[in-house]
């Protein structure tokens, strides 16, 4: 093997981010030596060498982005080894931001030769004049040509509000994930409370929560099912895998937790810890991020009483709690101070109807109320 091409680090993974190499070139390696950590939507990723050889060239510094399929690293020697498990030839281009070498897969242009083609000299002169990165614009001039008014108004947007920070990793992914999903569900959120004033003091609010959800998706097995809108056909599930939102200074993960409801109290938290330590020090396996089919959003630890969550395709509701506050009560011909938790339920009414949610919701309450 004369070029390592980055492999499929879980699917859905399409690209990493170098965050850090752990070879230089000129460096001899062994057989599962860690090349390099990259991160991903999902974890930050260890990427073993899969041959001992000489490192000749590495292909990407810290903060590049490179997609599956792309070249790593190369291998000194064996220059009439096969390239790689990609179809397609590769060819040589210099970067205009490097005097490093790249590669370019195939025929497929890079972003950099995309901004070329649609930019005059002229153009990118006075974006180098300006300090004006090409990269970030969308052209408003013919074909998606980037005019001099395009570069003008973003110097000036620069000088007033300050350069953009393009998205990186977790958070890049989040906002194609909730651009996904705001083209394609068709979303309607229910709300409502659930008296909690008999729990024990201390009660695990989050574990009473999974197991409230794990007994609606019985009850309701119609939001614990996958949806095609393409077909527009439903896959039922015989268990449930439920999604938890875990919110870090990265991004939104959601890591999952696997058939909740035929796992006991004790296991169902020992599995929660574990993945909320796994998201946190970012060594979480790409498979342990995905096929939830439902998913918990518990904002009310920090701030909130309802919320419209965004539901992710293929899913069909999420559900959201808000923060637990003592609220007057009407019990009996008597009104009491009580411990109240406030719920959203976000759904899908392509694949579920308001009754089938409403149904849930009380199904959700009443385990809750138990």
């Amino acid at each position: 093997m004369k070029y390592f091409k980055l492999p499929d680090l879980g699917e859905g993974l399409p690209e990493a981010e170098i965050v850090e190499w752990h070879v230089s070139e000129g460096d001899t390696v062994e057989v599962d030596q860690i090349l390099v950590a990259v991160e991903t939507a999902k974890a930050i990723v260890e990427v073993p060498s899969p041959q001992a050889g000489v490192i000749s060239h590495l292909f990407g510094a810290a903060g590049d982005t490179i997609h599956t399929g792309e070249p790593l690293v190369e291998f000194a020697g064996n220059e009439d080894a096969d390239s790689g498990t990609v179809v397609g030839q590769l060819s040589r281009a210099k970067s205009t931001d490097s005097q490093r070498e790249s590669f370019i897969i195939g025929a497929a242009p890079s972003s950099k030769q995309a901004v070329g083609q649609r930019t005059t000299a002229a153009v990118r002169s006075l974006a180098q004049r300006l300090d004006v990165s090409l990269d970030t614009l969308h052209g408003s001039g013919p074909e998606g040509r980037v005019t001099v008014e395009d570069v003008e108004h973003a110097a000036s947007l620069d000088q007033s509000v300050g350069a953009p920070e393009a998205l990186k990793g977790v958070r890049k992914q989040m906002a194609r994930t909730m651009a996904q999903a705001h083209a394609e569900v068709v979303p309607v959120t229910l709300c409502e409370d659930a008296d909690i004033d008999h729990w024990p003091e201390g009660s695990d609010i989050t574990l009473r929560l999974i197991q409230a959800i794990g007994a609606a998706c019985e009850a309701v097995p119609e939001l614990n099912v996958w949806f095609d809108g393409h077909q527009l056909a439903r896959r039922h599930h015989q268990k449930i895998d439920l999604g938890v939102a875990v919110d870090t200074e990265q991004g939104l993960f959601v890591p999952v937790l696997r058939d909740i409801g035929n796992r006991p109290s004790a296991d169902l938290r020992a599995g929660l810890d574990r993945l909320r330590t796994d998201v946190r020090a970012r060594s979480i396996p790409p498979a342990e991020m995905q096929g939830a089919t439902i998913t918990l959003s518990n904002f009310g630890t920090l701030a909130g009483r309802y919320a419209s969550p965004v539901v992710v395709p293929p899913q069909v509701a999420i559900v959201g709690a808000g923060v637990i506050r003592r609220q007057p009560v009407a019990v009996d011909n008597d009104v009491q101070v009580h411990k109240v938790m406030p719920l959203s339920l976000t759904f899908d009414h392509r694949a579920a109807t308001g009754g089938e949610a409403a149904r849930f919701m009380q199904a959700l309450i009443q385990s809750l109320s138990a």
